[in-house]
């Protein structure tokens, strides 16, 4: 599939949240949004 092998992080405040090439998979929005209300805490 198209696309499949690039790179999709997420970093909020210079804190990388998520990584596609670490887990292997795109996010769900829930756990975005969990990560991020960890974050603040």
């Amino acid at each position: 599939m198209k696309g499949d092998d690039g790179i999709f992080d997420v970093d909020v405040d210079g804190q990388r949240i998520w990584s596609k090439h670490e887990t292997g998979r795109f996010p769900e929005d829930s756990e975005i949004v969990e990560r991020i209300r960890a974050l603040a805490g």
